[in-house]
């Protein structure tokens, strides 16, 4: 009797799905340090599960954000260092879920690859689970996607996805105000937006990622990778003690475009540029490639990474709370009569 001839499988096609539960069993500390009031079960279910009134909320509303690392996430492959990106994807999420005056409560990642490495995914999700760990969120859930032919051999994209909630009738901005007191809180690099940019400049400059950092310590790469700033336990404690009408997460579009988002119609921000230190990095971007101020203001945050505008009586209480919690905060200018954002001074 001859032999059936053997069938072609899921792995031959390029999913090895033994690779993803191996993933699965290694981020399960990770994401079970995160736990926190209101998740209802573990990973590993077709849904995650939360109540929102176990974790302490009465009459919660939802809010929810949607984002990714951007071509960040291009030098993080290309120099292997992998363990910061995850921070900057929930950085990005829960830091806009806050300018809502929401506390983030859970988080959930997509991961997405050609062929999965068990070893970089893992490091990628303990990063996600740290950054949700530093803002009292869950990694209660996510995906990963293997998809031979999608991509090029050893990349890989991220999206995150997190929720959070607020009592009903709490949410921000509300109540800004012509005179309120705009302040700002130091930035921890260029975060993760305008690196195309980024890129382009160390490609003018005749740089690669291995080339030591002009701006910092180590390499170039090293010192542009460091992650995104979580402004929310600082943030959340500011909001709850009152007196902060609005709050401008400062991402794409820089202090020009993010700003006046959470400004009402008729009111403007005069801002200082003279207010704060030009961190290094951003010095060496505009030189190096000859980025104009209008340019650096409207695609990197310069230096200030939240943008807070307070009632003018809180301004010094609330300034003084959050250097205590470790911002380190510049008062940037004033709510005004008008429209977007004038500028004085001069950044470089």
């Amino acid at each position: 009797m001859s032999e059936r001839k053997t069938g072609l499988t899921y792995a031959q096609a390029g999913v090895d799905i033994d690779a993803g539960n191996a993933l699965v069993e290694r981020i399960k500390p990770a994401a079970a340090a995160t736990q926190r009031s209101g998740v209802m079960d573990a990973l590993g279910g077709f849904g995650a599960l939360f109540d929102p009134r176990a974790a302490g909320f009465t009459d919660p509303v939802l809010v929810a954000a949607t984002d990714g690392v951007g071509t960040k996430l291009r030098i993080a492959i290309d120099t292997g260092h992998l363990d910061g990106v995850g921070i900057d994807l929930v950085a990005m999420c829960v830091n806009d879920l806050v300018c809502q005056g929401a506390e983030p409560l859970f988080f959930l990642d997509y991961f997405a690859t050609g062929k999965l490495s068990v070893d970089e995914a893992t490091r990628v999700i303990t990063g996600i689970a740290e950054g949700c760990r530093r803002s009292g969120a869950a990694l209660i859930g996510g995906e990963t996607a293997e998809m031979p032919g999608m991509y090029a051999k050893g990349d890989f994209d991220l999206a995150g996805f997190a929720v959070g909630a607020l009592e009903r009738g709490t949410q921000l901005p509300a109540g800004v105000a012509e005179g309120d007191v705009l302040l700002g809180l130091a930035s921890d690099g260029v975060h993760s937006n305008g690196f195309s940019l980024v890129r382009r400049v160390a490609e003018h400059a005749g740089l690669t990622w291995d080339s030591a950092s002009p701006f910092g310590d180590g390499s170039l790469g090293q010192a542009l990778l460091i992650p995104t700033r979580l402004y929310v336990k600082p943030v959340l404690a500011a909001i709850r003690s009152g007196g902060v009408h609005a709050l401008a997460h400062i991402t794409g579009g820089g202090i020009t475009e993010n700003l006046p988002r959470v400004l009402p119609k008729g009111l403007g921000a005069e801002v200082d540029l003279g207010a704060w230190d030009l961190p290094p990095v951003f010095r060496w971007l505009s030189e190096a490639g000859g980025v104009p101020e209008s340019e650096m203001l409207k695609t990197f945050n310069s230096g200030i990474g939240m943008v807070l505008a307070v009632a003018a009586d809180r301004a010094n209480a609330l300034a003084d709370a959050l250097s205590d919690a470790g911002e380190t905060v510049a008062r940037l200018g004033h709510v005004v009569a008008g429209q977007g954002v004038a500028y004085s001074g001069r950044l470089v």
